[in-house]
């Protein structure tokens, strides 16, 4: 089996991760945010996989799929929170969302 080298892995996890850090503060939709954060934690569930793979260790593997289970959560979370505010607001933009200040 042909081995990639652990730079290559690790770089496309921090691409990611940057790609993911730039829609979170860029964007305003709600629901790019939340894809924005997605992205952020698959990179980190491939720099988890690729740091095992290069140990020959199966803790990698066992990491992403608690990621898998968090980002699973954050999604059934987000998605019911962006309905919430769906039907308060009338749309989905978070610089509408300064009226919840107390």
């Amino acid at each position: 089996m042909i081995q990639q080298p652990l730079e290559w892995g690790l770089g496309l996890a921090a691409v990611l991760l940057a790609i993911g850090m730039v829609g979170v503060l860029v964007r305003r939709n709600v629901i790019f945010i939340l894809m924005s954060l997605e992205i952020m934690l698959n990179a980190a569930g491939l720099a988890a996989i690729v740091a095992g793979a290069r140990w020959a260790q199966a803790d990698g593997q066992i990491l992403f799929i608690l990621i898998l289970a968090l980002a699973a959560a954050e999604v059934s979370v987000g998605l019911g929170l962006i309905l919430l505010l769906h039907r308060r607001f009338g749309t989905l933009d978070a610089d509408r969302f300064s009226e919840m200040r107390g």
